[in-house]
């Protein structure tokens, strides 16, 4: 058990933050966030009226000395730290000294305590930072803290409080922050006597998600597991079709510590680019694991911004984790055949129809989308995996492409760029470097075992095309539906960015100048070879003008000024943000006016052709997001046709 010391003015100088209580959510994170650190493995918070007039954290941790007790609420008093040099090696979530102190200046506090070797606890009641109580008491092993009244003492705070509901929804936010944060720590959170959260503590991570974020996130979430350059990263992220309105559902922790990280969410959406909807959100649980000494948790009064020596090893490491986890566990969408009956109010009960009295009802067959029943047995059995070095589930390996011969000349380190992080690292396809092992992907509910058939061997055969716009094909025992113009898109796209698609040019019969604006201008003229690769012959003239000789033989009738002053814009504005979308929007632009349209005729050659590109390259996402095929399978077709009962 650790002691209770006063700090050197010369240590507490360095820590200093003014802890001010702001509201019961700032009270409710000190206490636990203790309580965590005293090697708790439960942690009950009760709250009343939104926790103004009553908060209750009770733990089973090591208790406080009784001796300890009066040093416990003394500004600067704390168990974590010693010396100037812990700062550079903190573990604990708290280190300050100073929540105690401002809890109970502003409030009536109760404590209960006793540890494993005191034969009596003690009971200690402080009011406006005012001993009132000593005594011994019988408790259980643990802390108990009671607090009542908040800012009873302080009117001016007090009237600043929002609703009760409005606060303890923040209090409800800041113990799921935490319960998530430590999956071994059984959490239960009782609110105006009625529990609304309970974790069961059994240290994996799934369950606490589980039960902090519902049923339907859980669902929708894929396994990450992955280190770089000593940063571990581990945790769960959503699969691109269940994203999200806003970042609420992103949560990233440093060293257990929650925390708002740029470099984290960046990295994050970063890897989701090109196969999430615009205005959509990737989810996550992540975990970073990585050297306390590389990070400053001094940062902000609530500790919850954190500063990184080195900011880019973070955003690679969170990039790649999460690239890995989407080319790993990412499946195409199947279509999940069910029957649902339907009863008018003639019609007898399930059970009186079993029992032969009445003829079978209707049945009305529901088609519902989500993610391949493998998929899902994958997120289901990864959710309990064992997420430690031993693990058995091999990571993509990526070959670092950096010029490393004895001329070359080391960059300048600048903040992360997204670019070079992209661009540095390539994949080596994970067909050839892993394989997931048969029980991990193997359904949820017994199936009849299938023929084991290896998939490079079974061709696409085209069967047909619906609506002149999807395109039907079977595959062995799998019939896939593909958005013809979306597939096509995100193939242009991907050849696009690799360099591997040049755009034929048509030159016009009358040269004409397009005016841009200076910064479009220079935009241009600093890229002249990669807008000819995309069928613009286009020479300088004087700022602000471009020439224009030649345009691209798929823009048909549009207007090619208009598209080369939007393509300029997009140039320009990628370079002011140093993003990786520089050239993101000509990329989108020119894969769309390149692929075959929908409500088109394409002959079956063309479209074969397609969908077995589709098919091998796993081409899952549109440059926007939108899927590109779903999958049905003759298992779930033949339970419809009653073929298996």
């Amino acid at each position: 058990m650790a002691i209770i010391r006063m700090l050197d003015k010369s240590v507490y100088e360095l820590i200093a933050a003014g802890e001010v209580i702001e509201r019961p959510s700032s009270v409710i994170k000190e206490l636990v966030e203790n309580s965590i650190d005293a090697g708790s493995t439960t942690i009950t918070v009760e709250i009343k009226n939104g926790g103004r007039t009553y908060m209750r954290v009770t733990d089973n941790g090591h208790g406080i000395a009784p001796e300890d007790i009066p040093l416990a609420f003394m500004r600067h008093a704390t168990s974590k730290i010693k010396t100037k040099a812990d700062l550079t090696d903190i573990y604990t979530l708290g280190f300050r000294g100073e929540a105690l102190a401002s809890i109970c200046a502003v409030s009536k506090v109760d404590l209960l305590t006793k540890c494993k070797y005191s034969d009596y606890g003690v009971h200690s009641a402080i009011e406006g930072g005012e001993d009132t109580c000593y005594e011994e008491s019988g408790c259980p092993n643990g802390t108990t803290i009671t607090v009542r009244d908040l800012f009873y003492n302080v009117p001016a705070r007090l009237k600043f409080l929002k609703k009760d509901v409005s606060e303890g929804n923040s209090v409800a936010n800041v113990v799921s922050k935490l319960a998530l944060s430590h999956p071994e720590i059984s959490f239960k959170f009782i609110r105006d006597n009625k529990s609304e959260l309970v974790t069961s503590g059994d240290g994996k991570l799934s369950s606490a998600i589980y039960s902090v974020m519902g049923k339907e996130f859980h669902g929708s979430v894929i396994p990450v597991d992955y280190s770089l350059n000593g940063i571990s990263v581990r945790g769960y992220v959503t699969k691109p079709l269940m994203s999200k309105a806003n970042r609420a559902f992103q949560n990233f922790y440093v060293n257990s510590r929650y925390v708002k990280s740029v470099t984290c969410m960046v990295a994050l959406e970063e890897a989701y680019r090109d196969c999430i909807m615009t205005g959509k959100f990737p989810g996550c649980v992540l975990m970073l694991q990585l050297d306390p000494s590389s990070i400053d948790v001094n940062v902000h009064p609530a500790k919850i911004e954190i500063r990184f020596s080195d900011e880019k090893p973070v955003y690679d490491a969170v990039y790649f984790a999460v690239k890995n986890a989407l080319m790993t566990f990412d499946s195409p969408m199947e279509a999940e055949l069910s029957e649902k009956a339907t009863y008018s109010k003639n019609t007898l009960t399930p059970e009186e129809i079993r029992g032969g009295k009445a003829e079978q009802p209707h049945q009305q067959t529901e088609i519902k989308f989500s993610a391949s029943p493998a998929t899902s047995a994958k997120a289901d059995k990864a959710d309990w995996f064992d997420f430690s070095a031993g693990s058995i589930y091999a990571k993509p390996i990526y070959i670092d492409t950096k010029d490393k011969s004895e001329n070359a000349s080391e960059p300048e380190k600048t903040e992360p760029d997204k670019i070079e992080a992209a661009a540095r690292y390539k994949y080596i396809p994970r067909e050839k470097i892993m394989k997931i092992p048969e029980e991990f992907v193997q359904a949820k509910d017994p199936e009849p075992k299938p023929l084991e058939i290896n998939p490079e061997s079974v061709p696409v055969e085209y069967v047909g095309e619906v609506f002149k716009t999807y395109i039907v094909v079977q595959r062995g025992d799998d019939m896939y539906l593909i958005d013809k113009h979306a597939a096509h898109e995100r193939y242009n796209y991907d050849r696009l960015k690799e360099g591997e698609m040049n755009i034929e040019s048509q030159m016009v019969i009358t040269p004409f100048t397009v005016r841009l604006s200076a910064e479009g201008h220079s935009a241009v003229v600093g890229n002249l070879a990669m807008l000819k690769r995309f069928g613009f012959t286009l020479e300088a003239a004087d700022c602000p003008e471009i020439r224009v000789y030649g345009v691209p033989v798929l823009l048909g009738e549009e207007d090619p000024a208009d598209l080369l002053t939007q393509i300029a814009d997009s140039i320009a504005e990628g370079r002011r943000s140093g993003g990786s979308e520089v050239y993101d929007e000509l990329f989108h632009s020119i894969a769309c006016k390149a692929a075959i349209k929908a409500n088109t005729f394409s002959s079956p050659e063309e479209l074969q052709k397609l969908a077995q590109l589709v098919i091998d390259d796993v081409i899952q996402y549109c440059p926007h997001g939108r899927p590109t095929l779903i999958k049905f399978t003759k298992y779930e077709i033949e339970k419809l046709f009653k073929r298996i009962v």
